[in-house]
């Protein structure tokens, strides 16, 4: 047995931990799918033998997706920030979640089909909406506000005006 990190995302599923981290696993780079455990004995929500934790690596940051049952859901008061250089990765990662039965939300977030948020953001819009001009920070800000997904492209032209 490995140490374990001294700081892991413990990420509640209902049955599929094992899918979801496969699937993210797949999807982003520096992500794989560790240890997984069974149960050695029944559990609220699965009998013994089933899959109880697995250890898992998004984007480098350990996480351990626990199949805890449907007694809690995720919410957007959670969700993985992803950085993307150019609108060929944010398409990439967007369409990878959305495109796996998960669903569009605003300003560039979006919910995989276990529930969880992802906010897939351009640095350029970072830059875009932290821009030294107040109005051409704002003029980015409110193309932004209409978008599901980041159009690069256009918050860059909101930017210049």
């Amino acid at each position: 047995m490995t140490t374990p990190a001294k700081n892991t995302v413990c990420l509640w599923y209902d049955g599929c931990a094992e899918a979801a981290a496969r699937f993210y696993a797949d999807t982003f780079p520096d992500s794989f799918v560790g240890a997984i455990h069974h149960a050695p004995g029944d559990f609220p929500s699965g009998k013994k033998g089933g899959v109880l934790t697995v250890e898992f690596t998004v984007m480098g940051v350990p996480c351990i997706g626990l199949n805890g049952g449907p007694v809690f859901k995720h919410s957007e008061a959670f969700s993985f920030q992803v950085a993307t250089t150019d609108q060929a990765e944010t398409d990439r990662y967007w369409n990878a979640i959305v495109g796996n039965g998960g669903q569009e939300s605003e300003c560039g977030w979006c919910k995989d089909k276990w529930g969880l948020s992802w906010q897939i953001t351009p640095i350029a819009l970072i830059k875009a909406i932290t821009h030294p001009d107040p109005a051409a920070a704002r003029r980015a800000f409110d193309a932004m506000m209409q978008m599901k997904k980041i159009d690069i492209a256009a918050i860059e032209a909101a930017l210049r005006g």
